[in-house]
Order: structure tokens, then sequence, then C-alpha cells
């Protein structure tokens, strides 16, 4: 679990009910008409504006928030350096043996081309198309996300119209205005909550994570690139660190 994302999800929800809580009466921010209009209207409108199947899978694509599946660029660059040398030192052909013992699908479908003998410049392509997708696949989620932060303040606005509406349709008894003002208010509330305290962190944190993604695969093209031509290790890890920010990447004896 991403601690980080739980633990921001939790204050953005958290601070501004203790604040509720803090300020007296709680119940007065419940409305029904009001989560109505925002909760019913936002739903509706995602559902009009993305294919079912994609909504079907909403929940496995907040989990990649929640839950992420680890990626490790520098462990990627350790082992096509470690591949690098076995190439060097027994032919590019003993790293069949190796595929078995990799666990990232990217890296060894790249592998096995590499072995089989495919042009560089057609490995890259093949490899670059299937990022390519991957990225599409991800922005398909992220956008679900982000429509969702755009959509529900616009209901919270609806509501807001809504409840001036009725408000106004009834200001010769003032006893009456209150609860049409709660709707007026409380629906700017509940779309402003959830797009800032849910849907767009959320959608932020996809980015990141399919930036960390899309960076790991880069590595492991590159990578494939040099074992294929056949250069140094040295060179390889040189070339292969480049891509990596300096905070992770492994200190020099100078360094140390």
């Amino acid at each position: 679990m991403d601690i980080g994302t739980l633990s921001g999800l939790l204050f953005a929800f958290g601070i501004p009910l203790i604040a509720i809580l803090l300020g007296g009466n709680a119940l007065g921010y419940l409305d029904v008409n009001s989560v109505l209009i925002v909760i019913g209207g936002s739903f509706g409108a995602v559902l009009a504006s993305f294919p079912l199947a994609h909504l079907m899978g909403f929940g496995g694509i907040l989990s990649k928030a929640l839950f992420p599946t680890p990626v490790e660029p520098l462990k990627a660059v350790e082992t096509l350096v470690d591949f690098s040398e076995r190439a060097r030192r027994e032919g590019i052909l003993a790293l069949e043996n190796a595929i078995g013992e990799i666990d990232d699908d990217f890296l060894k479908t790249g592998i096995r081309l590499a072995v089989d003998g495919v042009e560089p410049e057609m490995i890259k392509e093949i490899l670059s198309t299937e990022i390519a997708f991957i990225e599409e696949r991800h922005k398909a989620g992220i956008n679900i996300f982000v429509t969702i932060g755009t959509i529900a303040p616009a209901f919270g606005m609806i509501g807001t119209l809504i409840g001036l509406v009725a408000m106004l349709q009834n200001l010769s008894d003032p006893s009456s205005i209150g609860p049409p003002m709660a709707v007026a208010l409380l629906t700017t509330l509940y779309g402003a909550v959830i797009a800032n305290a849910f849907a767009n962190p959320v959608a932020d944190k996809l980015k990141a994570r399919s930036a960390e993604e899309t960076l790991a695969k880069e590595v492991t093209i590159e990578g494939i690139m040099a074992i294929q031509s056949g250069d140094n290790p040295r060179i390889v890890q040189q070339r292969l660190l480049a891509f990596l920010p300096p905070a992770i990447r492994p200190k020099t004896e100078d360094e140390q």
C-alpha cells in the first residue's frame, strides 16, 4: 500500500471534517438533495462520457494509486548491466538461458528479440510501440478521474442554481428560505471536496506512476540496444544511469 497516497486522502477529507465537528452542528452539513445532485449527477455524466468497459475497471485503476506495483529503475539498470557482462563474455545467445530468470515481461520480450537476432531498429520500434499503447491505457484511466474532478464542481454549481431558484420562489415566506439555501451552498461544497480531496489528487498520482513506469521501460530499451551493440558493460551502466535522477543513482567512491 502507498502510505503517502492513503495518508494524503485521509488528511484531505479529515481536516475539513475536523473543522466541521469543531464548528458545532455537523448534521447541518448533511443534505440528501445536495448529495443526489452532486453524486448522482456526476455519476450519470461520467457514465455518459466513457465506454462502460472502461468504467468497469474503475476499482482496478484506483488500486493503482493505492497499491502500486513497485517500479525500480535502478534494479533494471543492474539487471541490464549484468546481462551486458554475460553477452560480452559468452555471446548474446547466452542470454537465452537467462530469459527464464526475468520477471518483467517487457524486458523478457526485448531480450528474446535480441537473442533471435532481430534488427536493433525493429526491436526499438516494437518496444516503443508497446510503451505508447501502455501510456494510452494509462491515460484512459487517468481521464476518468480528471473528468470526475471537472464534473463534480460543475454539478455543485448546478445545485447552487437550483437552490437559488427555489429560494427566490419563496421569498415571501422567510421560514422556507433555509432548505433551498442549504442546497445552494452544500452542493458547491460537496463538488469542491470530491474534486480537490479525491479525484484530482488520484489523477495526479496516477500520472506520476505512469511516468515512473515509462522511465523504467525507456531504460530497458536503451539497455537492450547497448547489449546488442556489444558495448562495454561500464559504458552501458553509465548510459543507463543517465536516465535516473541523481538521488537514486549509486554513489561513487568520491561521493562516499
